[in-house]
């Protein structure tokens, strides 16, 4: 073991928590365990006692009207749906927990940087301006529309603030910080200017869409994100050394042998992709990257090893459940995910906030 590494072993590990490996098989178990609630759950009443069938309708084995009905609603409504929420959540904490130790601010979540702003006007845009002027270039797209604005918005606002903040190849996190509230606030008041000048129609929609939402949880979203998930996957493990080193400072990374500005650009990317994705097919959603990497941070310490996984495990976890309480609590009818999610995440926030305070990561 290098000196380096002793050193940020030494700065990370705290003996009297959980190991890493009963972290990680509770709350794999506990989303397994969570992702079967999802797909029982619903207003038709259909449960796991039905997947068999359904699973024969979709082989092609079965064909009579109830394995169909069941094969519509469990394989094709809300196995999907059940993806989608897990997605969600681990991109938005896993974002969260990144943005927290780049900045070394337990108040960073992933629209500090105006991120999600940006992908949010890009949709809004996109639902106002496709009924009007781009109908014609939008309507070719269909359900993929959305998504694809929602991602290049936040993609070309990345590109924005790097290009602010970079200076002599050096990415300075103060002033991205600062530029991100400043892009942010821009892209929400261009946003509220197009909800001000929009029809009665178009300003229901923004609205929903605003709250977030996982009703139009389909397989070609699932498989549009893929990717997405995918690429965070394999990069995770690239950051946690670095991330673990940004918690000394980043000038003590840097004299660690850390590449510090290989890691910062890795994590402003990463959180763009995940970002822009999530928002691309849930809408806007708070929350879930300011608290759960908090409450992970209460169970393994600051150690990013568990943190950065721990928090997409727990945040799709924390998603999927918030999606049931939406699907249930006013059924038929359905609340959009992001006011469930601010009523779980308020309070745990301030509970959080009064009793630990916000001096540290412990």
């Amino acid at each position: 073991m290098t000196i380096a590494d002793s050193k940020l072993k030494s700065a990370t590990v705290t003996p009297s928590r959980p190991s890493r490996s009963s972290v990680f098989i509770a709350l794999t178990a506990l989303l397994f365990f969570v992702a079967l609630l999802s797909l029982a759950i619903g207003p038709t009443g259909i449960s796991l006692h039905a997947l068999p069938r359904a699973l024969a309708a979709y082989l092609g084995y079965a064909s009579d009207s109830a394995a169909e009905r069941d094969r519509l609603v469990l394989i094709d409504l809300r196995l999907p749906r059940t993806l989608l929420a897990a997605f969600v959540g681990a991109a938005l904490a896993t974002s969260g927990a990144m943005m927290q130790g780049l900045f070394r601010n337990p108040l960073a979540d992933p629209g500090l940087i105006g991120v999600s702003s940006g992908a949010a006007l890009a949709a809004i845009a996109t639902i106002v301006l496709g009924h009007g002027i781009a109908a014609s270039l939008i309507w070719p797209l269909g359900i993929y529309a959305l998504p694809l604005a929602a991602f290049v918005g936040g993609l070309i606002t990345t590109l924005i603030l790097v290009a602010i903040a970079g200076r002599h190849g050096q990415l300075a996190v103060g002033t991205l910080l600062l530029a991100g509230i400043a892009v942010g606030a821009l892209a929400g008041s261009i946003s509220g200017f197009i909800a001000y000048a929009s029809d009665d129609r178009e300003l229901r929609d923004l609205t929903l869409w605003s709250m977030g939402s996982l009703s139009g949880a389909s397989w070609q979203k699932v498989f549009a994100v893929t990717p997405f998930a995918l690429a965070i996957g394999l990069i995770i493990p690239r950051l946690t050394r670095g991330l673990n080193g940004f918690l000394l400072g980043e000038a003590e990374a840097l004299h660690l042998g850390i590449d510090t500005e290989q890691i910062k650009r890795l994590t402003i990317a990463t959180t763009a992709a995940a970002v822009g994705a999530a928002v691309a097919v849930a809408g806007v959603i708070g929350f879930v990257g300011l608290v759960v990497p908090h409450v992970m941070r209460l169970i393994s310490g600051p150690d990013n090893r568990i943190v950065l996984p721990g928090s997409a495990l727990l945040g799709a976890i924390l998603v999927m459940v918030a999606d049931m309480i939406a699907r249930m609590a006013v059924r038929p009818a359905e609340l959009p995910i992001g006011i469930v999610l601010a009523l779980i995440g308020a309070p745990v926030f301030l509970h959080l906030v009064l009793r630990r305070g916000m001096g540290g990561w412990e």
